[in-house]
């Protein structure tokens, strides 16, 4: 049982790893490097990564971490102790992250793609002005909670190996 249990807590861990790291590029690089694009250039190329993200591979990272934490927190019941306290706040944080993902950041992306094709799209400005800066703040936010997530399944890991 012991080596299920780390199996299912280590993959918990890297999948939320997965996740934070691909919200913290984002924050870091990929949104300041659209900062100072055309309109066009931004809203068409959010248009295009909104559509490529939504695959195989990153839907079994992201569901996966869920799945896994979930997992690791049933296994960890037991034996009660750091361990369940630290997996019961990256699941809290996760779902945060989720949270705001559902409620906010796809349906400005939902938006986004509604607005069209980019030759058919008659005001650019105004399209990128009601998506940019709420979509930003929002994914801050997000990248922290999940980033918190993660941080907390590597000190179930660290406490895990000291019982």
């Amino acid at each position: 049982m012991d080596l299920v249990r780390d199996a299912v807590l280590i993959a918990a861990t890297v999948t939320t790893g997965l996740i934070a790291g691909l919200m913290f590029a984002y924050a870091v690089s990929f949104m300041p490097g659209l900062r100072g694009a055309s309109d066009r250039t931004f809203v068409e190329t959010m248009q295009r990564t909104n559509l490529a993200i939504v695959n195989p591979v990153f839907l079994a990272a992201f569901v996966g971490a869920i799945v896994l934490t979930v997992g690791a927190l049933l296994l960890a019941i037991p034996g009660r102790g750091p361990v369940l306290v630290w997996t019961i706040v990256a699941l809290v944080l996760y779902l945060a992250s989720i949270g705001i993902t559902g409620g906010v950041n796809i349906p400005l992306n939902d938006e986004l793609a509604n607005a069209g094709p980019i030759d058919q799209i008659g005001d650019l400005r105004a399209v990128r002005e009601r998506f940019e800066n709420t979509w930003i703040r929002w994914h801050t936010v997000r990248t922290v909670t999940c980033t918190g997530a993660f941080v907390s399944l590597v000190l179930a890991v660290l406490q895990r190996g000291r019982t």
